[in-house]
């Protein structure tokens, strides 16, 4: 079993990589595999809405991460996006990465389990969270909760250390991942398999 856990920061080794350090090692302790990748300081493209990605699982842009995520996320089992808040909503190329990597490789994310975690210094965290979440809530995902919204504060990777009850929400993130995990492959080896989507209906409001 592996999750994937992607830092949607441009600061590698910033407040919301150390949220999700905390998360990758109870997973490993958990026996859960874990890489986390870094969205880098690079551009990313947002989508266009040229529908070239139709059939291809993969977008037609390929000059920066989208079609690399959606690879590893086709190997992963299970799913954590990280973001950093920027005026109270989640940072801008994590949301064109995402809206890319669901559209053109919705396969890759279907039925398994996700979660989000946001850092912010004070606010902005809850709408962050409900911007990052309509992800795995619009693809089927199982969205895996914690014992507190799943979000830490702090400036600095030392205060978010600090955040004692942000970092808990994150161990027990990660341990309810796991078992979220190895209950689905329970599920599997007993026979129980996804459920089959109903498609086709779309109703437009204006006639």
């Amino acid at each position: 079993m592996k999750v994937i856990l992607l830092n949607g920061s441009p600061r590698a080794k910033g407040c919301t990589f150390t949220a999700l350090s905390e998360v990758a090692r109870v997973l490993e302790e958990c026996g859960v595999q874990t890489e986390i990748l870094q969205i880098g300081t690079a551009p990313i493209r947002d989508c266009v809405a040229c529908g070239g990605c139709a059939g291809k699982g993969r977008c037609v842009f390929d000059d920066d991460g989208a079609n690399i995520l959606i690879q590893k996320m086709r190997e992963a089992d299970g799913f954590i996006f990280g973001s950093p808040v920027y005026f109270a909503h989640p940072d801008g190329r994590i949301q064109c990465l995402l809206d890319r990597a669901f559209y053109a490789g919705a396969d890759a994310f279907k039925h398994k389990p996700a979660a989000v975690v946001v850092s912010a210094r004070r606010a902005g965290t809850t709408a962050s969270l409900d911007a990052l979440n309509k992800y795995p809530l619009i693809a089927e995902m199982p969205l895996v909760a914690s014992s507190y919204w799943t979000m830490v504060h702090g400036s600095s990777p030392k205060q978010v250390l600090e955040d004692k009850e942000g970092m808990q929400t994150m161990r027990n993130l990660a341990r309810n991942m796991a078992w979220v995990l190895k209950c689905i492959a329970a599920g599997k080896s007993a026979g129980v398999l996804p459920p089959t989507s109903e498609s086709g209906a779309r109703t437009n409001f204006i006639r």
